[in-house]
């Protein structure tokens, strides 16, 4: 199992152990988050009280693992969850891309430990899975995540119309990107700020 260390934040792949934090955290924070999330398609089983929906999405988070498709991990402060943060579609040959996403806890929001989690995310996608680039997609009006980035100095490329469906509706998004290049550049000024 593959764990990430930053100063502050851990980042380990979920586990079915976790289940009971990881409901609790969602619970807590349901109505600062679906705003930000696409909808739970009808018929799916709600992982968040469904703890037999949770084992079968960590065991899909170890199979993209195992393929190399996507690194879906645990944020963890002082041993407590306190979000997510993810790479996923992968996408190797000539693109060598990924998609960066987060959540946090919103009692740990403000206290840069997301662009922490980006930051040791960018190192183990550059350093470890030798990707090319990565891009993060933001709604306009979340401003909390616009900060994250804005936190880590990270391009912003346009604007996406209509992008994604999140709750209900299709959002445009800012798309924002890294590359290999970039962070060869400035690994040691993002590593004395976040490692």
């Amino acid at each position: 199992m593959t764990a990430l260390f930053g100063r502050r934040v851990l980042l380990r792949p979920l586990s079915p152990s976790d289940f009971s934090q990881w409901r609790e955290v969602r619970r807590r924070n349901s109505a600062w988050l679906t705003k930000w999330e696409p909808s739970r398609p009808v018929g799916a089983p709600d992982v968040i009280e469904d703890p037999h929906a949770f084992t079968v999405r960590c065991n899909a988070r170890d199979r993209e693992r195992q393929m190399g498709a996507g690194y879906g991990f645990g944020v963890f402060v002082a041993g407590d969850f306190a979000g997510e943060i993810n790479l996923t579609n992968i996408q190797r040959g000539p693109f060598q891309n990924a998609y960066v996403g987060y959540w946090i806890d919103e009692k740990y929001a403000g206290q840069s430990y997301t662009p922490e989690g980006v930051a040791v995310l960018c190192r183990y996608a550059f350093d470890e899975l030798r990707l090319h680039r990565l891009q993060i997609s933001i709604i306009p009006r979340n401003a909390a995540s616009h900060r994250v980035v804005a936190k880590l100095a990270i391009r912003a490329e346009g604007l996406a119309e209509r992008y994604l469906e999140i709750n209900g509706v299709w959002e445009d998004h800012v798309r924002y990107a890294v590359t290999a290049e970039e962070w060869e550049m400035r690994r040691e000024e993002i590593g004395a700020a976040w490692f």
